[in-house]
């Protein structure tokens, strides 16, 4: 997979310190519907988009990012490198994203300019 198919893949369906920096800062699931109904059972509703972040790093119904490394304060945002593997490819491709809190949740953004979220706290 080259670098950048993922973001551009999935830009149609985008929304408007230590190596444990990003569970410090994920202290829970953040989704849309679908993604906190995934969270909360492991298993996918069918829907054909969703997204969901938590400490491990950021799952959609096409692909997920694993935090890797260390994470960075830039601000009031948090950089995370991560290893994005798009479902159907064995490759992953390294990014660094970042989460910036946005009214109670994130908004999580790949170094083009993609963005996804705001991505609010699921409820329990």
């Amino acid at each position: 997979m080259r670098p950048g198919r993922l973001p551009a893949l999935l830009f149609g369906i985008a929304l408007a310190g230590p190596a444990g920096a990003a569970a410090d800062i994920v202290d829970g699931s953040y989704g849309d519907t679908e993604g906190c109904h995934y969270a909360a059972t492991g298993e996918s509703s069918g829907a054909d988009f969703f997204f969901l972040l938590n400490k491990d790093g950021v799952t959609t119904a096409a692909s997920y990012c694993e935090f890797k490394g260390e994470a960075k304060q830039m601000g009031g945002a948090t950089v995370v490198p991560a290893e994005c593997h798009e479902e159907g490819y064995e490759e992953t491709t390294p990014y660094e994203l970042t989460l910036t809190p946005d009214n109670g949740g994130y908004t999580i953004s790949f170094p083009d300019g993609t963005r996804w979220g705001p991505i609010m706290r699921c409820k329990k």
